[in-house]
């Protein structure tokens, strides 16, 4: 019940590959303003096309914070933690997933960015 709520909240889609580790309520220095961070950890599943058994999972890449809507009128911060995994044998050979919901070029979610730029299924007049 509590995920399919929150899929109403978050991009499309992130749950399917992300975990909720802590939301937490915290004071944004910049703004002065509370706002939510959302810490989301993915999944330990290997990249679709490589063989799992080639690979294993090797720590994560450092966090990065991407802006989403807010909530409640309070700014939405989803904190998002992605994982590597190395080749076993080519130990410098590492991948990762490829995600598209995240707009490129910005620190913001594909969502977000085709609501401010007035495209997409956010556009005026066909959200009535």
């Amino acid at each position: 019940m509590e995920k399919d709520l929150l899929r109403l909240v978050l991009p499309e889609k992130l749950l399917d590959h992300f975990t909720i580790t802590e939301v937490k309520e915290v004071l944004d220095n910049a703004t002065k303003k509370m706002c939510y961070h959302i810490l989301l950890e993915e999944h330990n599943k290997i990249p679709e096309g490589y063989n799992e058994q080639e690979y294993e999972s090797k720590g994560f890449y450092p966090a990065k914070t991407v802006q989403d809507f807010p909530i409640r009128g309070k700014a939405v911060f989803l904190i998002i933690t992605r994982r590597r995994w190395r080749h076993k044998e080519r130990k410098e050979e590492v991948i990762h997933s490829d995600y598209t919901f995240i707009a490129e070029g910005s620190r913001i979610t594909k969502e977000l960015s085709d609501f401010l730029k007035d495209t997409g299924r956010y556009a005026r007049g066909h959200d009535k």
